[in-house]
This record gives C-alpha cells, structure tokens and sequence, in this order.
C-alpha cells in the first residue's frame, strides 16, 4: 500500500473515531464544553462528578484520532506541496493547523479530566476550569480553519471546485465561530450552529479527499 493510501485510510480512520466518540458522549449525556447553556455551575459540578468514570472510555480512543488525522495530513502535504509553487506552499500552513489542531484538542481532553476531580475534590475551582475549556474548545476551530484553508489552496489542482467550495465556506464558518469564543465562557454560545456546520462541513471534505488520496 502507498503512502498516499495510508494517509486516506487515516483520514477515513479519524472521522470514524470523531464520529463514535461523539456517540459515545451524547448517548451517555457526558459533559462536553458548550453543553451547559441552560445548565448553571452547580449542574455543571453535578454532571462532571457523576461522569468522572465514565469519560475514560470516549477519551482512550484521542490518541488514535489524533495520529490519524497526523497520518492524513502527512499525505496530503506530499502530494500537494512543493516549494516552488506559491499555492502548494499553502500546504505547510494546513499541516501547521493540524498540529495545533492535535495539540490544542489534547489539552482540552485533559481539562475534562481536571474538571471532573475538581467536581469531587474542590468544586469552587470548577468555574475556572471549565470556563477555560469553553473558551479553548472554541479557540480550537480556527487551527481547523487553518488546515482547511491551507490544504483547499494548496489542493486547488487535486479537488473538484465544490469541494473547494466546500472546504473555503467551512473555514470561514470556523473562523467565526473561533472568534466568538470569548462570548461563549460559559458555554452559552448564540452562533454555536455555525460551527457545528463549519465542523460538518470539515468532516465531508475529510472523507472525500480521503477517497481521493487512496485512489491516487
């Protein structure tokens, strides 16, 4: 198998395991940053407490979503990159906001762990915590903008125009809604719709490239 084949079962690999962590959280109402809109603080303690076993499971399978999106950008950097080129140069800045997109997303994991001992060991300190995991969550669509923008230019020869459509209309719905990340502290975001799409809209141009790379 080629390496550009690898990359694409790894981008099919990542929104296989995006897809069933979410599962896994709505299906066992486990806490998420952004979910507390109507909920207050002390729901929010309760919630966090009740769930602190549960969220392990979801959680054991970041690791792997996070190599495979790694795995896919690697891909999509070698077919598209080249250092002569202005818009394949653009392939350097997707694979930087997949980075930051991994690293920002571990620390965000690691805060619902935070906040579920807290829950249990010291509750005043929930406030602080979530409200930076709130914030984070959001700050992190813009590193997905990034790797769109970057890899939709840089791809410009490799995708049909609607997927380029589709992977410039989903950043820009990213970057929206990252920039309204300080409005959203505790968890009580009115544009949260556009970065639900934005992310959908991440997610089919994902799989659809995927494809692409697997049949190169």
């Amino acid at each position: 198998m080629t390496f550009s084949a690898l990359a694409g079962a790894g981008g099919l690999g990542f929104v296989i395991v995006a897809v069933v962590v979410n599962v896994i959280y709505i299906r066992g109402r486990l806490p998420i940053p952004g979910s507390s809109s109507t909920k207050n603080l002390d729901d929010t303690v309760a919630d966090f407490a009740a769930a602190r076993i549960a969220l392990r499971a979801p959680s054991v399978l970041a690791p792997a979503s996070w190599l495979f999106l790694t795995g896919f950008a690697a891909g999509m950097l070698t077919e598209t990159w080249n250092a002569d080129s202005g818009p394949n140069a653009w392939a350097l800045v997707g694979m930087g906001g997949v980075l930051l997109q991994n690293a920002t997303f571990a620390a965000v994991e690691a805060l619902r762990f935070a906040i579920a001992e807290a829950a249990t060991r010291a509750p005043a300190t929930v406030a602080g915590l979530w409200t930076m995991s709130n914030v984070l969550f959001g700050f992190n669509q813009v590193f997905l903008a990034t790797a769109l923008l970057g890899f939709t230019t840089a791809g410009i020869d490799l995708i049909p125009a609607w997927q380029t459509a589709l992977g410039y209309g989903s950043a820009a719905l990213l970057f929206v809604s990252s920039s309204a990340s300080p409005y959203n502290t505790q968890g009580n975001s009115r544009i949260g719709l556009i970065g639900l799409i934005g992310w959908l809209g991440w997610i089919i141009w994902i799989v659809v490239l995927s494809i692409t790379l697997i049949n190169i």
